[in-house]
């Protein structure tokens, strides 16, 4: 923090709010909480008075500097934005009023977001261990802030969101960019520019998916001294992920599909909302459940890459999941035989080698825009801590 700045405790900027009303079980509460890490204010659930055995309830106001005694240790502060005005916190949070003479509300908020600042006070907490303890407000009142001029915050505070305006106009073009492509992809694997005559003319057929692909399965027993790589599948045809490994021990399971790359792959209890996926090197040798079919391409005539890219649009989810079976939409389970049937229009295989050339390109995309991403995360806290230290 900037040596030239004097140190002020908490306690002479901010007074603690003193609007408790006590509790009407006929009435109903609109409820607030604190995100952790600095992250801010939220709007919880509605509760009918009579649901809760708090006696009293405290009233927020926007502008109220706001941190939940039991999770401070977590960075459980923030400040209360318009959304939350007249809201009611319970007996775990403090709220207080701030000294708009002395103190920007949005300096603090920002002050705040900085890690190194809600760590120190945080640990202030005291308890039994770290789920039970609790900071007082004595604590944090006398825990202190850098304070520059009035004047000098509001000039730091617009700087800050002017940088934060920036990285956030960059994080939008690049996923606008990924989204993009990704609509580009799924444009070029159903042409929607062309009729079927259009596509029988450029060499496309009518075909079955049964025509193209085999139902498989490499099922292996389950042992109970054996750990097994597993994997899901993300809803709306966002790709394959892993999920925490699968103990012998404990699971129910007799016996496990292990997935091999190049496969097409989906899930039958969440067809309906685009599970479908493809397998790549990184989750070859991998191991799923009945829930999820696996099938083996004819490489001659179809590409993994493009059913993964046809299976993006939720027309298709829409199509391939008409007579399903389940206890309404979320119990439905899309089963093997309904994709087999399904019908389309296949293009010729070197133009799947075209669309498999383009999500590569894709992939690259959404990588950089990972890294980038993760850049500009790290960006506004390197912001915040030299702000704080008189440098911006």
């Amino acid at each position: 923090m900037s040596a030239a700045w004097p140190l002020v405790a908490l306690g002479e900027v901010l007074k603690r709010a003193d609007r408790f009303e006590s509790k009407d079980e006929l009435s109903e509460y609109q409820f607030a909480g604190t995100y952790s890490f600095g992250r801010g204010i939220f709007r919880g659930e509605n509760k009918q008075g009579a649901s809760f055995q708090l006696p009293k309830v405290q009233r927020i106001k926007t502008d109220d500097f706001i941190y939940c005694k039991i999770m401070a240790w977590e960075g459980a502060f923030g400040l209360a934005s318009k959304d939350v005005d007249g809201c009611v916190l319970s007996g775990a949070f403090v709220a207080y009023e701030i000294n708009r003479k002395r103190l920007d509300p949005k300096f603090i908020d920002y002050f705040f977001k900085i890690k190194s600042v809600w760590k120190n006070i945080g640990n202030k907490s005291t308890g039994t261990n770290v789920r039970r303890q609790s900071l007082h407000p004595d604590e944090f009142e006398a825990a202190t802030i850098p304070l520059p001029p009035l004047a000098e915050q509001q000039r730091i505070v617009a700087r800050i969101e002017e940088l934060a305006a920036k990285i956030h106009e960059a994080r939008g073009f690049r996923q606008q960019a990924v989204e993009e492509t990704e609509a580009l992809i799924v444009s070029y694997a159903h042409r929607y520019d062309l009729d079927s005559c259009g596509k029988l003319a450029q060499g496309w057929i009518s075909t079955t998916l049964r025509d193209v692909v085999t139902l498989v399965q490499d099922l292996h027993k389950v042992n109970t001294d054996t750990t097994y790589p597993n994997i899901g599948i993300f809803s709306y045809a966002r790709g394959l992920f892993k999920k925490p490994h699968i103990a012998g021990l404990q699971t129910s399971a007799t016996y496990l599909n292990r997935v091999h790359a190049g496969q097409f792959i989906y899930s039958r209890l969440f067809a309906f909302e685009g599970a479908y996926g493809m397998v790549n090197d990184e989750f070859d040798n991998y191991f799923v459940s009945n829930e999820y079919p696996t099938f083996n391409c004819n490489t001659e005539k179809v590409l993994p890459d493009f059913l993964y890219a046809y299976f993006k649009n939720p027309t298709v989810w829409k199509d391939v999941a008409v007579g399903s079976k389940g206890l309404g939409d979320r119990r439905q389970r899309v089963q093997p035989q309904q994709i087999l049937t399904h019908r389309f229009m296949l293009p010729p295989i070197e133009y799947q080698y075209g669309l498999r050339q383009l999500m590569a390109k894709a992939g690259t995309l959404k990588q950089l825009h990972s890294e980038t991403a993760a850049e500009l995360d790290a960006m506004l806290p390197s912001i915040l801590d030299k702000a704080f230290q008189g440098a911006l």
